[in-house]
């Protein structure tokens, strides 16, 4: 009999920063560890990341890092996790080698880690659990269902994952695994819930061969189609129909560039050698034009787009767009993105560049619908199921068809992150305990956490700007010099409101003044005086609360 435990430091109640932990008999099992792109309130963040706290409090009795695929959503976070706490992590080979990239742009040493490969073959002992895998179809090559089998049963996490039959060998599932798993008692199944809002099966994928092709056939000269740079899937389907209208290949974008080099190392990219195009710079005498050849743009999220933006207005060093050119749009806005959608669109439209749009509904889904749920369910049979990997509306949606399909209220255990659903010889016993779990915020490389309070600053500074105050004294003999300057970015144009800078001028100059008349000086209290002072001036005169950064300058006097 084993005591488990399981709960997420991520992506419960939230699309990605996925992350969840199994403890069975005190032992740490550690399923993803993903990040999540920030909303457009969050400035400057470039990725929000699980709170490891509780991980790093634990650091001796963990097992391991187990991924399923090689998303940044499900791997994302795991550098910033092997900085603080130093364990074996287990991956299928494409999804390590995207890992290994991962971190050596974070500038970590891969030698000082324990990185194991897997297959869907392996079995992995440690103690009395075993660790396996099966082969899911998504959207990227090696995708893995983890199974992590007990003395009471087994744990089944199954993300982001279809049941499309019309897609290569390296994508397809391996139903004889899930068989096995089937044979056996599976306590709880974490199946994700992301698509779960779509009744109807997942959608061919020959459905969007059907689209690309008439969209080939139509086009006259250069082609350009957007895709995101995981989705390797679909770039080899764009490339399999761009060889078959004999066009040469290029690909634009730098992470794009690095995930193409490692699939077509390990041979789940195929492009013929002579049909690589390289690009060089756009100049007088190298337009770029390459009416034969099918141009890539890829990126994360946003990037394609951007770079759209970019070709349109003629200012991309490798590709600009005209009206000759066919464009094809592969990446529906996800969330967060849909403002850069809608003006890439705009931006294309005004420019007579009428784009080829691939609709949602013909792209081969990347995400269970309830159908497959269900199916994946029947198969594995198991007593309990845990909505995983989504929003709570996705959650709930995911509760509501495990109910249709005869399971109980008190078989659908719901959970936020950080609240542990605990089990007693495989059943379910409570989810009152809670442990620590949050967001860390991120700015640039993956490097520490960023305060509440910077954060307020930048949302200050988007809405009401900066005033900066720069003032030379003589802090020896106690005078001030010269004039007073004020800079002023993002609150008013200085040269149009002289009278409110003149009274900023007046009032600065009497703080300074009067800060003179004490026998000691204190020059950090005076800088905060000016601060407090002219914020609340300002605010009473505009109603708006700029940053205001007083600078006094100690100078020589002539």
């Amino acid at each position: 009999m084993a005591n488990i435990k399981l709960f997420a430091l991520g992506g419960l109640g939230e699309d990605g920063k996925n992350m969840y932990c199994v403890e069975v008999s005190n032992r740490i099992f550690i399923f993803d560890a993903g990040l999540k792109y920030p909303t457009q309130d969050l400035y400057g963040v470039d990725a929000v990341l699980p709170d490891f706290t509780y991980l790093k409090q634990n650091a001796k009795r963990i097992e391991g890092l187990f991924l399923s695929h090689g998303h940044e959503d499900h791997i994302g976070a795991a550098g910033a996790l092997l900085k603080q706490v130093n364990m074996p992590v287990y991956g299928s080979t494409f999804t390590m080698a995207l890992l290994k990239d991962n971190l050596t742009e974070q500038n970590i040493d891969v030698t000082n880690l324990t990185l194991h490969t897997v297959s869907k073959e392996d079995v992995l002992q440690f103690g009395p659990n075993e660790v396996s895998f099966y082969q899911t179809t998504h959207s990227i090559p090696e995708s893995f269902g983890i199974v992590l089998n007990t003395k009471d049963g087994a744990i089944v996490y199954s993300p982001d994952y279809t049941f499309d039959q019309n897609v290569d060998r390296a994508y397809k599932t391996s139903f004889e695994r899930l068989a096995r798993i089937a044979g056996k008692k599976v306590i709880a199944l974490m199946t994700e819930s992301l698509g779960v809002e779509h009744s109807v099966n997942s959608r061919s994928s020959k459905d969007l061969d059907y689209a690309l092709n008439q969209a080939f056939f139509k086009a006259e000269k250069r082609i350009v189609v957007t895709t995101f740079s995981s989705d390797i899937f679909r770039i080899q389907k764009v490339i399999d129909i761009a060889l078959k209208y004999q066009r040469d290949i290029a690909i634009i974008g730098r992470k794009a560039q690095r995930i193409v080099d490692i699939a077509l190392n390990l041979g789940y990219l195929k492009i013929p050698e002579d049909k690589l195009a390289t690009l060089k710079f756009i100049d007088d005498k190298n337009p770029n034009l390459l009416e034969e050849t099918l141009v890539l743009v890829t990126g994360d999220r946003h990037e394609p787009f951007h770079m759209l933006q970019r070709m349109v207005r003629k200012v991309d060093r490798l590709i600009h767009l005209n009206e000759s050119d066919t464009v094809i749009l592969m990446t529906p806005p996800v969330p967060g993105t849909e403002k850069i959608a809608a003006r890439t669109l705009d931006t294309l439209y005004r420019n007579n560049i009428n784009p080829v749009k691939i609709d949602r509904t013909i792209l081969p889904p990347s995400h269970a619908s309830s159908e497959d749920v269900k199916l994946l369910v029947n198969i594995l049979n198991p007593h309990y199921i845990i909505p995983v990997v989504g929003e709570h509306r996705h959650l709930y949606a995911l509760k509501k068809i495990a109910l249709s399909i005869g399971y109980e209220e008190e078989q659908v255990i719901m959970l936020d992150n950080g609240q542990v659903a605990t089990f007693d010889n495989g059943v379910f016993k409570s989810k009152d305990f809670t442990i620590n779990s949050g967001d860390v915020l991120v700015d640039g490389i993956l490097e520490g956490d960023l305060s509440e309070v910077v954060l307020k600053d930048r949302e200050t500074l988007s809405q009401d700007g900066l005033v900066m105050i720069i003032a030379n004294i003589d802090a020896r003999h106690k005078q001030r010099l010269g004039t007073i300057e004020i800079v002023s970015r993002g609150f008013v144009y200085v040269k149009e409101s002289e009278d409110l800078m003149s009274e900023i001028t007046s009032r600065i100059a009497d703080l300074i003044e009067h800060a003179f008349t004490q026998k000691y000086v204190d020059y950090r209290n005076l800088r905060d005086k000016i601060r407090d002072d002219i914020s609340r001036f300002l605010y009473q005169k505009t109603n708006r609360r700029p940053i205001v950064i007083p600078v006094l300058i100690d100078t020589v006097k002539p």
